[in-house]
């Protein structure tokens, strides 16, 4: 077994099955309790990224920038500014900062941009810490939105990549299991049992993407190195599953890739 990174410790300790527990149950509430689904979210998705950056560089996140590529309602900048961290959101769809019904003047901590993944609107070492969560699988060129993740981000900082991997449990989303059958038949079959299409419509706003791909382009990476791998949702002691190649496809269900920008000599 892969000893753990000692950026990777103490995440690893707080990741506990009570933990793995309550984020699983609370899909649910997506839909019927926003509030409550997406505020326990972004505190999570902020305790993952200040104990990464604090294992990393020995710092607090504290007075550092994030950007969030594609961080959708704000709750996720609400969490961050608690943690007096400068937060920028890049959102394609604005639209989307309603999608949980929260009040705009709680959405208004840090600044949220408009843009596109693929083609981030900011400048090259801009920001110390930059991260996606479930974004990945939605975009049809995901490697070259990693691609922009790296370039603006600054040396020394991180680049955390979170995602849903197609061939894990929930790589249909609101399909369930169907996708096993393929994501075509899958979404026709939701459209006969629910009479509308689904949100996440196969091969325009879900994709295929499996554990493979990313740590590959991960390793390949020219201007930032591999600080490691685990699995989002799964207990520590379930780690080493992202080291079993094939039988991590289908159960690590979100890989969460950290890279760290390499230093300018």
């Amino acid at each position: 077994m892969t000893s753990t990174p000692p950026a990777f410790r103490a995440l690893r300790h707080r990741a506990t099955l009570a933990r793995s527990w309550a984020l699983l149950t609370s899909f649910p509430d997506e839909q019927r309790h926003p509030d409550r689904f997406y505020s326990n979210l972004a505190s999570d998705t902020a305790d993952v990224i200040e104990l990464l950056w604090a294992g990393t560089t020995g710092g607090s996140l504290a007075g550092t920038t994030v950007l969030d590529v594609g961080g959708g309602p704000g709750y996720f900048g609400r969490e961050f500014g608690r943690r007096s961290v400068r937060y920028i959101g890049c959102e394609p769809d604005l639209r989307e900062l309603h999608a949980a019904g929260l009040p705009l003047e709680q959405q208004v901590r840090g600044l949220t941009v408009q843009g596109s993944g693929m083609d981030l609107p900011f400048a090259s070492d801009a920001v110390d810490v930059v991260y996606s969560s479930n974004v990945v699988e939605h975009v049809p060129e995901p490697w070259r939105m990693c691609d922009e993740m790296v370039r603006v981000c600054r040396p020394g900082g991180l680049i955390v990549v979170s995602y849903t991997l197609w061939y894990g449990p929930f790589g249909g989303h609101e399909m369930g299991l169907t996708h096993y059958l393929g994501g075509e038949r899958a979404r026709r079959l939701y459209e006969w049992r629910h009479g509308h299409p689904p949100k996440n419509y196969f091969g325009r706003s879900l994709f295929a993407v499996g554990c493979r791909e990313g740590m590959e382009w991960a390793r390949l990476q020219p201007d930032a190195e591999v600080v490691g791998f685990f699995p989002r949702y799964h207990p520590g002691w379930a780690w080493w599953m992202v080291n079993v190649p094939g039988f991590r496809e289908v159960a690590v269900s979100n890989l969460v890739t950290v890279l760290r920008k390499r230093e300018v000599p």
